[in-house]
């Protein structure tokens, strides 16, 4: 038995797949305020016993929230003199360009709490300046004295020379006890200290609130019987051992939101598609990830709070507020809008019946007729009329009726989803119409067709349980690690030997921390990739470098052709500089094999009518289905509505959708081949 569980703001879904028999159960339940508990109610849905588990994975948003919310412990920073306030000054950008008024949040460590240190190395890692250990005592003292439990060691050229950093670790660990330590030669051994403080900050901040979450998680599971290594889900797209957890803790900062786009490629691979568009659209928020050419595009320029970057690689995902329980509003302007504000899990949507007045997108879905008055295959029942009474705020004051005012808040909706996938699309010079829309969590089906038409997208795919695809992103990763160093030089300068040896040494370290991990030789991947630019220029590509170094020619005609893929134009008689070496460490786990049927094709009889509203149009009378009768083969004209315990696909006039031999729906929007 595999099972796997991701933690969202409004529900906890579980994905259990019992390999002997090759078949999948799923649960949801509502989170908690414990988030642990959750997992445990989860696993009691599934109805299995932890003793049974040989493998359990789990992305969860506790890292996330802390940040958005800043519920972390105390924490203090040592740097070099005249230092302190890099993180303070950033970058000197705003997020919002015109808003004058609109400041960026303070940092996560008080300037009281960032303390400076006498020390200096310069940028080729000479020393200029020994440690002055005396003051890095008396610091100790002080952060012993106001009860602080951890600490960011972000010294101002460690990246070139890490010894520094290592004395004064040293120091405080003999100084102190019970105390986080994280050094951002460890953390993110990289040039630009305003990015790599940030990064260590973020992950001392994390280190004790995740590592105790981490532990005591493993301490229940270990209670209940299981007996293997609890995974944990980090932004990579890989999992690693709660035991690493604590050491690398700013990595599960976007936790959750990878585990979506890692089914989002695997399914769609499995159907045939190399090029993908992920919508998991929940309760709050709707993530967009892409998959091109069979690869989940990865970043290192992301951010939980505008200004404090985090380094970590990062499965790319952006999230927008659109959800299920994305509350529509009308601004001073008279205008309609949708989100980012949510009703949450609590009290939730109008028609939940918890005490939410304000209109949702589930509000409207219910009254277009396009969700049935039961969720959660029943045990969930919606109340139409509070939803008439919350959608009656939008109506009344722009003067449209109920079907009308929920007509324009779905329409809001859906731009707002449209604009940010034609961002992550367009905008890296990327044609809809080469791609396919896999549409997943609880409300992305429902909107996954229509949005499809408006992008001229030809296919939607609807994984089998759509609202637990990110449960299942869970089961099928593998362990990663991604290891770094910097080297500035230009490429006609470089003796390809010399970054052969480099790459040998980071493959070294990479190996010894899979090893720690339990991963067998035989099982171990490691990947090598150069990031370069023209010299002078401020960013960098990443070029995936095959086998061993022995010329740079041919990695410097791949980075002119992926610069002019991705900005239109390159510059073949200007000098090329390396910047950075990565190795990413995958250590494999085996997968899950997901059931498949040959399909037969056929054409189901629904199981009842009901009038539904699509587009601008009246309502009409609509088909509606059971997921669990339709197997692989059947093949669906729309207008057609598809039930099931976690989502519901609308497939809106003129579609047609056929189900695959993996049970995924997929719509043929207008019918297109």
């Amino acid at each position: 038995m595999r099972l796997a569980v991701d933690i969202g703001g409004t529900f906890t879904d579980v994905c259990l797949f019992d390999e002997e028999k090759k078949s999948i159960r799923v649960g949801k339940v509502s989170s908690t305020k414990d988030t642990i508990d959750a997992v445990f109610e989860g696993i009691k849905e599934v109805g299995v016993s932890l003793a049974e588990l040989e493998f359990f994975s789990h992305g969860t948003t506790v890292a996330t929230n802390a940040l958005i919310q800043r519920n972390f412990p105390r924490a203090a920073m040592i740097t070099t003199k005249g230092f302190r306030d890099v993180i303070e000054i950033r970058r000197g950008t705003k997020q919002d360009l015109w808003d004058a008024y609109k400041d960026v949040s303070p940092p996560y460590i008080r300037r009281r709490d960032r303390f400076e240190i006498s020390e200096r190395v310069d940028f080729a890692g000479r020393e200029l300046e020994p440690v002055n250990e005396g003051e890095v005592r008396k610091v100790a003292r002080l952060i012993q004295k106001r009860g602080i439990k951890t600490v960011a060691v972000c010294l101002v050229n460690s990246y070139a020379n890490p010894s520094h950093e290592q004395q004064v670790r040293r120091i405080l660990e003999a100084e102190l006890s019970d105390v986080s330590i994280s050094t951002s030669s460890e953390v993110l051994p990289e040039i630009f200290e305003h990015e790599r403080f940030s990064t260590t900050i973020a992950n001392a901040v994390l280190s004790p609130l995740v590592g105790s979450y981490a532990k005591r998680l493993a301490d229940r599971m270990r209670d209940g019987g299981y007996r293997g290594d609890v995974l944990l889900l980090h932004s990579g797209g890989g999992v690693m051992t709660a035991d690493v957890v604590e050491r690398f803790a700013g990595r599960l900062a976007s936790s959750g939101l990878a585990a979506g786009a890692i089914a989002c490629g695997h399914l769609a691979k499995l159907a045939g598609y190399e090029n993908a568009v992920g919508l998991d659209m929940g309760g709050t928020s709707a993530d967009i990830s892409v998959m091109v050419g069979g690869e989940t595009r990865i970043t290192n320029d992301w951010f939980v709070e505008y200004g404090y970057p985090i380094r970590f690689p990062s499965v790319e995902v952006s999230t927008i507020g659109a959800g299920g329980g994305s509350i529509a509003w009308i601004d001073a302007a008279g205008s309609l809008r949708n989100g980012p504000q949510s009703a949450g899990s609590n009290p939730g949507p109008a028609c939940y019946g918890r005490g939410g007045e304000e209109p949702t997108n589930t509000d409207a879905n219910l009254l277009l007729g396009r969700l049935g008055e039961e969720l959660i295959g029943g045990a969930m029942r919606l109340d139409r009329e509070k939803a008439q009474a919350a959608v009656a705020k939008i109506g009344d004051p722009l003067g449209l009726d109920t079907t009308e005012a929920a007509r324009a808040i779905i329409r809001v909706a859906n731009a707002n989803l449209a604009d940010a996938i034609r961002l992550a699309l367009i905008q890296r010079g990327h044609d809809p119409r080469d791609f396919a829309l896999v549409a997943f969590g609880g409300a992305g089906p429902l909107h996954g067709a229509e949005l499809a038409r408006e992008l001229s997208i030809p296919t939607v795919l609807v994984p089998p349980n759509p609202g637990i695809t990110s449960a299942l992103g869970c089961l099928i990763v593998d362990i990663r690690h991604d290891f770094s160093e910097m080297h500035l030089v230009p490429t006609g300068e470089t003796d390809p030997r010399e970054i052969e040896a480099r790459f040998a040494a980071l493959e070294d370290e990479a190996r010894e921390r899979l090893r720690a991990e339990g991963i067998e030789e035989t099982e171990m991947r490691l990947l090598r990739s150069v990031d370069m630019r023209y010299l002078g220029q401020w960013r960098s590509l990443e070029i995936a470098v095959d086998g061993k170094v022995e010329s740079l020619e041919r990695l410097t005609e791949m980075f002119h052709e992926e610069h002019e893929r991705q900005h239109t134009y390159k510059r073949e008689d200007s000098p090329v500089e390396i910047y950075q070496l990565k190795v990413a460490a995958i250590g494999r786990i085996p997968k899950p094999e997901l059931p498949y049927a040959e399909p037969r094709e056929h054409e189901p009889e629904p199981n009842r009518h009901r009038k539904v509203v699509f587009g601008d149009g009246e309502s009409v009378e609509t088909a509606i289905y059971s997921r669990d009768s339709l197997s692989p083969g059947a093949r669906i004209a729309g207008p057609a509505i598809v039930g099931q315990l976690d989502s519901t696909v609308v497939i809106p006039p003129g579609d047609t959708a056929e189900v695959d031999g993996y049970s995924n729906i997929i719509v043929r929007v207008g019918g297109a081949k």
